[in-house]
């Protein structure tokens, strides 16, 4: 789902580390070795047909590589607006 992140993560915890980030080799061989976090958070995202909507997302981290593969996980009850 293609979708753009507008304005701040909030409420960002780390949901696994180490081995538990299932997919590191793939991290790794795509993006590069470090110590990889798979990471969770809120944010306001507006999807590719202008809906802004707040949704929980989780995505990848390195340090010195940043925030990788970005994906939304469930979207609040609540739409923002459509934009056209």
């Amino acid at each position: 789902m293609e979708f753009e992140i507008l304005g701040k993560i909030t409420d960002i915890e780390t949901i696994a580390t180490g081995r538990g980030v299932y997919i590191r080799r793939y991290l790794a061989r795509t993006y590069g070795e470090g110590h990889w976090r798979k990471m969770k958070g809120h944010a306001t995202v507006k999807l590719a047909d202008g809906t802004i909507r707040e949704a929980e997302i989780h995505w990848f981290e390195a340090h010195g590589i940043g925030r990788r593969d970005f994906k939304i996980k469930r979207f609040s009850h609540e739409i923002f607006r459509h934009m056209h």
